[in-house]
């Protein structure tokens, strides 16, 4: 992989590891976020996120991603895609350029090789970016983007979004590319503050790791 570091946005964040009211609402949203619920105002997640990033885009320090020259791309799935399969990147990609957050969505990373859930293995066992990046094809497009934003639901440490970013940069060398997580995850409970905290910051390659700031 030649791009070491990508630099990425998000909007919320969640405690996994804390117990007071505030770590429990925000395990809440990232449930919502994961399957896409319909919430009480009768909107999926996905939708809701969309509109409410299109309402205060102005004030967001991710704003520029999603401008009018903007390719979303969805991150694929840790499984192989099957028909009528949730792809939540998808659905977030797509409600985005609804709401006129970029010039299209654009389905074209493919997982060819099936890993573990980062979600279901211990922080050792997680896949790897050069694992992600290897078990990743690009699909042609007909046009050259100038600007990629690489949508993810929920970042950790940044494996996938770093692997599928190196695969997407051989692909379109030309394009600038960042990426975009909607919810961005806070281990350290001490960390966590709010569910909105719009943010943006690195993820890195450390050895075989990845490492996310903030």
């Amino acid at each position: 992989m030649n791009m070491p570091e990508v630099e990425f946005g998000s909007l919320l964040t969640y405690s996994p590891h804390g117990c007071s009211k505030k770590d429990e609402e925000s395990k809440a949203a990232m449930r919502n976020l994961k399957n896409d619920n319909v919430l009480s105002s009768e909107i999926p997640t996905s939708e809701y996120v969309a509109q409410a990033i299109k309402k205060e885009i102005k004030r967001f320090p991710f704003a520029d991603y999603f401008n009018s020259n903007t390719i979303l791309i969805p991150a694929p799935r840790s499984s192989l895609l099957k028909k009528d399969t949730l792809w939540v990147p998808q659905r977030i990609t797509n409600t985005l350029i609804k709401n006129g957050l970029g010039k299209s969505s654009e389905a074209c990373l493919e997982r060819i090789t099936a890993l573990p859930r980062s979600s279901k293995s211990t922080p050792a066992n997680r896949p790897k970016a050069l694992q992600h990046y290897e078990s990743i094809k690009v699909k042609k497009l007909l046009f050259e983007p100038e600007e990629i934003v690489l949508v993810d639901d929920v970042v950790t440490r940044g494996a996938t979004i770093l692997g599928a970013i190196n695969k997407l940069a051989e692909a379109f060398p030309d394009a600038k590319i960042r990426a975009f997580a909607v919810m961005r995850t806070m281990s350290n409970p001490g960390e966590f503050s709010s569910i909105v905290d719009p943010c943006t910051g690195t993820i890195r390659l450390t050895g075989k790791n990845t490492q996310r700031c903030p």
